[in-house]
């Protein structure tokens, strides 16, 4: 099949498969998984116009509406995190937007800043994975009462309440936010999440990410939040910045029709991409609860590493 935006030749069957198998791992820490399918555009199919940046941001807007679904069904929004989210990254991805565009067409430069941005995340979620001392007591409690929870459940055990594992809100205001989760209550200052998303955004409109993918390990390693509570947030908010940078592509790309850039996304790859993500994210959202935070963190840590280094050191060389 041809996708004459981004002028790739495949088969319709490997950008789906593609993109189920990775949203449905990394929906569980509550990324999209649009970090890892922009490589394997750029690096396997050959996509390396401007335009592979609102197409990632496609497939978050087809993608994501499904794990979202889950994570509003069992009760795990955590809803005013995720307005402070979107309050930060959006203004954000239009900075991005222009950056991508006017600084960072040519493809090695590109591929450098890719690298830069992962090997950050990865390292990020490495650190909190092997930092002793790093957890609060509470958020070692709360994780072992859901692993004593999980063996119940694998044990067929059909007496476990769901109830508790709610995200409740407890307090909001401009400067802190509190809820409670699982008999445990955690709290952190708003303005600084804003702060960190405003630069989050930036990044993320110029990768084509929506910036899930650095707010979700910042908010467990430096806000000290439990992944199973920040998840769907960080995805939600993932959805409508991705289509707010959808937008803002599209409508500028005549504006630099002059330098011969594809700019406006390949709509056919990036739905199709979407389609695959779509069904992932509702498995990932679905098996979340029943695997270690750990286990997710480190998966993602060990993938993003690996392309961070690929990435770097084929610049540097």
């Amino acid at each position: 099949m041809y996708f004459e935006v981004s002028g790739v030749h495949v088969s319709p069957l490997i950008p789906f498969f593609v993109a189920f198998v990775v949203s449905t791992f990394t929906s569980m820490g509550g990324v999209s998984g649009a970090f890892l399918l922009l490589p394997f555009q750029v690096s396997v199919l050959g996509f390396i116009s401007p335009a592979v940046s609102p197409t990632n941001l496609v497939y978050n807007i087809v993608a994501i509406p499904s794990g979202v679904y889950r994570y509003i069904k069992e009760g795990r929004m955590a809803w005013p995190l995720t307005w402070v989210i979107i309050a930060g990254t959006l203004p954000g991805v239009f900075i991005g937007a222009i950056i991508r565009i006017k600084y960072l067409p040519d493809p090695t430069n590109f591929k450098f800043f890719v690298g830069c941005v992962l090997l950050y995340i990865g390292l990020r979620l490495f650190y909190t994975i092997v930092k002793k001392g790093g957890k609060t007591q509470k958020a070692k409690d709360l994780e072992e009462r859901f692993k004593q929870r999980f063996d119940k459940i694998r044990k067929g055990d059909k007496l476990v309440d769901d109830h508790e594992v709610r995200v409740k809100t407890v307090k909001f205001s401009l400067t802190r936010y509190t809820y409670s989760f699982y008999g445990e209550t955690f709290t952190f200052n708003t303005i600084a999440l804003f702060s960190l998303t405003f630069v989050v955004g930036i990044i993320g409109g110029t990768y084509g990410i929506g910036g899930g993918a650095i707010i979700a390990p910042f908010l467990v390693a430096v806000f000290g939040l439990p992944v199973y509570t920040i998840a769907g947030a960080a995805l939600l908010g993932t959805l409508l910045t991705s289509v707010t940078g959808v937008i803002f592509y599209t409508v500028i790309a005549p504006y630099y029709a002059y330098t011969g850039l594809a700019i406006a996304p390949d709509w056919a790859l990036g739905a199709l991409f979407g389609a695959g993500g779509f069904a992932g994210m509702y498995c990932g959202a679905r098996l979340q609860k029943h695997m270690s935070a750990k286990i997710i963190k480190t998966i993602l840590a060990i993938i993003i590493t690996l392309l961070a280094g690929k990435y770097i050191i084929n610049f540097l060389l």
